[in-house]
């Protein structure tokens, strides 16, 4: 069986395109995932193996993408360390934040079993989807799960109590951020074992604080879950949303692919970015409100760049956002297997 362009490309193997996917593709803009949240909630087809692994394919079918990503959260490793996490129709919240204990650190009891059902979907997804998909697994970055483990909700965005953490009291922020990274790294190796192809780790929020904190506080933490991925032989991507001209500071140890935000053009990443990295990214996905037309003329100015750099991943910036048409999301994963990428 030959492999796919995704992993192909992620080997280094040179591609006539680029490979194809979204983060959170599977739902906000798929019609057929939306009719499966009216009969269930978001709780329960995270909870059933089977329901998991039906909305992990769904992208694969309907948008014709290049490799599918796990439905899951990252809020599951705050659950698995004791949080009581509830998904409500405005989105996750802790039944009590870290910010309200006097002690959070004793709160916290890491129970990796609670974290079993999320590799049975995994093994759902191995065994149902087509032989030649490849299947992304993931976890939160550190500070990003700290961020919503410490504000208690997702609501506010600027995260004023995680962040006020890091300045006040970083021998605390220290040992939960520890906390968060030994479960992640579990996590994250049994996800390999049950068969995924690459790993990605989600810092949305890396932008919140200066790039030299970060690489001072967080970068150490970031690490150890990369690293152990690496050493099982999965590639790791990362993406930290917001860092900016930090992701020069990215060493090939850290990460075998970086995923770049809207904010910083993929032309200037990869003048920053060492060569040994490849990337991955970044349309901004607000553009996929805008009409068809517009969107392709955007698309083209990709060409050149994609045309030199074979090392690259279409993606977005960040996430799908709801309201994003679906005929616009199938349009652009259209346009790039149509187009030609003007490749030797």
């Amino acid at each position: 069986m030959s492999e796919s362009i995704f992993v192909n490309t992620l080997k280094g193997v040179k591609t006539e395109r680029p490979p194809v996917w979204f983060m959170r593709q599977a739902g906000r803009v798929l019609p057929s995932y939306l009719k499966l949240r009216e009969q269930n909630t978001f709780s329960e087809l995270l909870q059933s193996p089977e329901l998991a692994a039906k909305v992990t394919l769904l992208p694969i079918h309907d948008l014709g993408v290049d490799a599918a990503i796990l439905f899951s959260d990252i809020l599951v490793i705050p659950e698995a360390l004791g949080m009581d996490l509830v998904f409500t129709d405005s989105g996750p919240k802790f039944g009590t934040a870290l910010k309200d204990l006097s002690d959070p650190v004793s709160t916290l009891h890491p129970d990796a079993s609670k974290l079993e059902y999320i590799y049975n979907a995994i093994d759902e997804v191995i065994k149902t989807k087509p032989s030649d998909t490849p299947l992304i697994g993931f976890c939160g970055a550190p500070f990003t799960t700290l961020c919503y483990m410490v504000q208690g909700l997702s609501s506010n965005h600027t995260f004023p109590d995680a962040v006020g953490l890091l300045y006040k009291d970083k021998v605390r922020a220290h040992k939960l951020l520890s906390l968060i990274t030994e479960l992640s790294i579990e996590y994250a190796t049994n996800q390999v074992k049950h068969g995924i192809s690459a790993f990605q780790i989600f810092e949305t929020h890396a932008g919140l604080i200066p790039s030299d904190l970060y690489f001072e506080m967080i970068m150490p933490y970031v690490r150890k879950i990369s690293a152990a991925v690496k050493q099982t032989g999965c590639p790791v991507i990362f993406l930290p949303k917001g860092l900016g001209i930090g992701i020069a500071n990215i060493t090939p140890e850290d990460t075998d692919y970086l995923s770049i935000d809207w904010q910083t053009p993929i032309e200037v990443a990869r003048k920053l970015v060492h060569s040994d990295i490849g990337l991955q990214g970044n349309l901004d996905p607000r553009l996929l409100m805008a009409d068809q037309a517009t969107i392709k003329a955007t698309l083209e100015r990709y060409v050149a760049f994609g045309s030199k750099n074979h090392n690259w991943i279409f993606n977005l910036g960040h996430g799908f956002i709801p309201g994003i048409p679906f005929e616009n999301a199938k349009m652009v994963v259209d346009w790039i297997k149509q187009t030609d990428w003007k490749r030797d």
